[in-house]
């Protein structure tokens, strides 16, 4: 074998089809475009989701609902939480450092602590958001929640 010699395999390779090239071809007059109508002229280009005149499926089905692109999220954490991590670790001051070395948070999360669970032990809390109870239940105690 010499790469002079090589050929595509038998029937593999043909010529592409030439339309619109008169009668004899087989494919002249209307150039397998069909008759009439919107495909058959130049230019043409379906719309998205087009279904030929019937309702749209984006248009039968209902549309409810809204989505806020303002939309703050927060992670919530309970107060029985921090509880359990000033217990369990020692601790007077919860930062968001803590939260993220005990898996509750990633660092790119905002934080938001809520009223539940019971806190018995005087704690400093940093964190993004407190709820109303939250923030009354860690100052009862002579704590301060520090909002970042």
């Amino acid at each position: 074998m010499k790469l002079h010699t090589l050929k595509p395999a038998q029937g593999s390779v043909s010529s592409r089809r030439r339309i619109g090239r008169g009668p004899g071809s087989g494919l002249g007059g209307t150039s397998t475009r069909g008759h009439k109508g919107a495909k058959q002229r130049s230019g043409y280009k379906k719309k998205i989701g087009f279904e030929g005149g019937q309702m749209p499926l984006q248009r039968r089905l209902p549309k409810f609902g809204f989505k806020n692109i303002n939309r703050v999220e927060y992670v919530p954490v309970n107060l029985g939480t921090i509880q359990k991590l000033a217990e369990a670790k020692n601790l007077d001051k919860i930062t968001l450092d803590v939260l993220v070395q005990a898996g509750y948070v990633s660092s790119k999360q905002l934080v938001k602590i809520l009223g539940n669970g019971e806190l018995t032990k005087k704690v400093d809390v940093e964190a993004h958001a407190f709820s109303k109870s939250a923030e009354a239940a860690i100052t009862a105690l002579g704590g301060v929640a520090t909002k970042l």
